[in-house]
């Protein structure tokens, strides 16, 4: 299968929560990506092609979860089978994001869901905003990311906190120069002013 909709990730996470509780295994992970708009009902799209791991979550906030520990990714795999997605359903994909920092408030603003072995901390909105429209900004206006972004809605304040955010990421003149363009895409005119 290609792509997971809400009930079937809800269903796969009930399941791994299950087989890590009977092998006397407990993860907590915090999640972000569309998989997570789509847990949390921020967005329409009905659809995702995996569910990505941001870190593990713990007391001294979100650590990374590089290389996902073997236990967890055999127990990823076997859910995976048995309900026909594929080996890497659940990932650490975007775990490069925790490099740079996370935007302030980050771990203050996740949703707890407890599946047993397995909690699964959901990335609030507003860092979502952050999420997205770094993505959008790497992938282009006809990306899934800005349609996903356009879709959560922020308003201007909201947009410059994540622009900056983003620029905290990448520096560079070029990744400014296609933030700007992003933001005009986002009906942000002056955005190249008010970055400063």
């Amino acid at each position: 299968m290609n792509v997971i909709g809400r009930a079937q990730l809800e269903t796969a996470l009930t399941a791994l929560g299950e087989l890590l509780k009977a092998r006397g295994l407990h993860y907590e992970v915090v999640l972000v990506g569309g998989g997570n708009l789509i847990l949390r009902e921020l967005i329409a799209r009905p659809t995702t092609k995996d569910l990505d791991i941001l870190g593990a979550r713990t007391a001294n906030g979100v650590v990374p979860l590089r290389p996902m520990p073997e236990p967890l990714s055999d127990a990823v795999m076997d859910v995976g089978r048995a309900f026909g997605l594929v080996d890497d359903w659940l990932n650490t994909g975007p775990d490069s994001l925790l490099d740079l920092g996370l935007p302030e408030g980050f771990v203050e603003r996740l949703e707890c869901r407890d599946f047993g072995g397995v909690v699964a901390w959901l990335a609030g909105w507003y860092d979502m905003v952050c999420f997205k429209l770094y993505a959008a900004v790497d992938q282009g206006p006809r990306s899934r990311h800005f349609q996903d972004l356009r879709e959560l809605g922020p308003g201007r304040d909201e947009l410059l906190e994540a622009a900056r955010w983003a620029v905290g990421h990448d520096s560079s003149p070029g990744f400014r120069r296609l933030l700007v363009d992003t933001l005009r895409a986002l009906d942000m005119e002056d955005a190249d002013a008010s970055l400063g």
